[in-house]
């Protein structure tokens, strides 16, 4: 999961963003929340594949466990 996961200090001061850019997870999440579908996400940022909108779901999903995470930079 965390292969198309990147945590860098440097891109978007530290949040998860899909790796290679700046799309951040929170984008992601805050998009299907509102209703969008993966393919109205991709459509809107095509830089991304279906494997990152699934990589922003599971981290979040391991991230709400509330249990100690190690997150590798």
């Amino acid at each position: 999961m965390h292969e198309r996961i990147e945590l860098n200090p440097l891109v978007c001061h530290g949040k998860p963003v899909i790796k290679g850019t700046r799309v951040m997870v929170s984008t992601i999440l805050g998009a299907l929340a509102a209703g969008d579908t993966a393919e109205m996400i991709l459509e809107d940022y095509p830089n991304i594949k279906r494997e990152d909108i699934h990589a922003a779901l599971a981290f979040a999903s391991e991230l709400s466990q509330f249990e100690d995470i190690v997150l590798y930079y």
